[in-house]
């Protein structure tokens, strides 16, 4: 995905940060805890589209550190 076209899209729910999953080929958005899909390199920006996450999917990834 066009790092360009990720920086200007946003939920269109809550006009929220949508971070780009490229295994699951989505952009999700962890407030709404809805999953957006990406067909052929183009977003599909409806919520009625989008997929609702599971509770461990809206966490944040891990940095690793322990401690």
């Amino acid at each position: 995905m066009d790092k360009q076209l990720l920086a200007m899209l946003v939920c269109p729910l809550c006009k929220g940060k949508l971070a780009y999953d490229r295994e699951a080929g989505e952009l999700v958005c962890r407030y709404d805890g809805l999953a957006y899909p990406v067909n052929d390199g183009i977003p599909v920006m409806l919520p009625d589209e989008a997929r609702a996450i599971d509770v461990d999917e809206k966490l944040p990834p891990s940095s690793g550190a322990e401690g």
